[in-house]
């Protein structure tokens, strides 16, 4: 019997408590500060405890135990429902402070219908058999004109007609616009982005002229919202609006957004993609943002009637009562997640969609397949990233990023890390020691 490669095992933020967590066997304990000295000298006497929740287990076992649970998340992976991202147009109206697309716009333009005729052919034919929703993302698919709107609802009675949901990826300024076409369809959701109280969010995402953009998307979501269209509201975090993210709770909650079934909320980190950020030194590191965000919910609790934060496994260990299933992989490109783009282009995934010489293959005028390169992506996973292998973070992080990670180590089998232990620190603390 060793102590488990997979124990992941750290002093709770704020506390003289520890946590020990084991995502493999599924099991989580709070250890006091008397049994935490004892595991750091290599003395259990929880003994048989330790071995019925397998902190405490048999090398062989482990890995028998590990190879079983890897087969189960290949086969459940391959039964899951592949989200397939479209990018009519990478044209946007806005003019955001940070955007990382900024050097797309002089792509070919253009999503006729013979082209969207092309995308359906190879979604049914590629993925037959499979379940599969459509997320229209940009650019800014919902440009406020007579031809985008045309296109838009072509797409939308192509997917209907094939019985797919569609969602869509806006930046809301024209969702009041669209509300008329999308209540006609099968929409999934519609992500919209606020990055604080009117004053902030206008600042960083104007129209390209320079107006606020704030008033027209609290409009919109007003609209959707009584259409009962599902709204995911995303917040682009950076150091320059944490803090309004109290503001902004506030905002939501008075709107009584947050008590609207219809309504739900993400944090995004603003970081560099694709192409430079205009001041990199405002962006948070991963572990910055994590600790930003527990200093500010700890100081204002409104802020977690808008956004309950997940802190790796936290919550879902605090609102379920058990760990999720081990994470081997936590990059969907080319698994789960495929992109097109209007000039007929694949791609793996939302962060290398339009990128120059990230191409997979095309789907018109003529269709084309990199298997190669596809082959890498499936099958990159932390089995197959040498550093992952022994990282006893490895089923809570799942490797990360394949894109982030290509971008700073250059090749796809390297991990894109996350805090995981830091996480946990502060995320048992928060849902478990609410006066922390």
């Amino acid at each position: 019997m060793y102590f488990s490669k997979h124990n992941i095992f750290s002093k709770i933020r704020n506390s003289d408590d520890y946590y020990l967590v084991n995502i493999l066997t599924g099991n989580a304990d709070i250890i006091s500060n008397e049994k935490a000295e004892e595991i750091k000298a290599g003395i259990y006497s929880d003994r048989d405890e330790f071995i019925e929740k397998g902190y405490l287990i048999d090398e062989k076992e482990e890995k028998k135990l590990y190879k079983n649970k890897y087969l189960e998340f290949i086969e459940n992976r391959d039964k899951d429902e592949i989200q397939i991202f479209l990018v009519p147009w990478y044209a946007c109206n806005f003019g955001c402070s940070y955007c990382y697309q900024s050097g797309y716009e002089q792509k070919h333009q253009s999503l006729s219908k013979e082209k969207t005729d092309a995308f359906f052919t190879y979604i049914t034919n590629e993925f037959a058999g499979r379940r599969k929703y459509i997320t229209v993302f940009g650019g800014e698919p919902l440009l406020p004109s007579d031809v985008t709107k045309q296109s838009i609802e072509y797409i939308l009675q192509q997917a209907s007609s094939r019985d797919l949901d569609t969602a869509f990826v806006t930046n809301g300024y024209a969702l009041k616009e669209y509300v008329p076409i999308l209540k006609k369809y099968r929409i999934r959701e519609v992500q919209v982005t606020l990055d604080g109280p009117e004053e902030v969010h206008n600042v960083r995402r104007p129209l390209k002229n320079g107006e606020g953009t704030f008033k027209q998307i609290v409009e919109g979501i007003d609209a959707a919202l009584e259409e009962k269209i599902n709204i995911n509201l995303r917040v682009v975090v950076d150091k320059e609006n944490i803090n309004s993210l109290v503001e902004l709770s506030k905002f939501a909650v008075e709107k009584g957004w947050t008590n609207n079934p219809f309504f739900k909320t993400q944090l995004g980190r603003n970081y560099e993609l694709h192409y430079c950020q205009a001041s990199q030194s405002r962006l948070f590191t991963r572990l910055e943002f994590y600790e930003a965000i527990y200093s500010l919910i700890k100081d204002n609790p409104v802020v977690t009637e808008f956004h309950k934060p997940a802190f790796s496994v936290s919550r879902f260990l605090f609102d379920n009562g058990e760990l999720p299933f081990p994470l081997f992989d936590d990059c969907t490109g080319c698994k789960t997640e495929w992109a097109f783009d209007g000039t007929g282009q694949i791609y793996s995934c939302t962060a290398t969609v339009g990128k120059p010489g990230e191409e997979l293959g095309s789907y018109y005028p003529a269709v084309t397949r990199s298997a190669d390169i596809i082959s890498q992506w499936e099958e990159r996973d932390v089995t197959t990233i040498p550093e992952c292998r022994e990282c006893s973070l490895q089923l809570a992080c799942g490797g990360g990023c394949a894109s982030i990670a290509k971008n700073n180590k250059g090749k796809l089998l390297a991990p894109d890390c996350r805090p995981v232990k830091e996480q946990l620190e502060m995320g048992l603390a928060h849902y478990f020691y609410k006066s922390l």
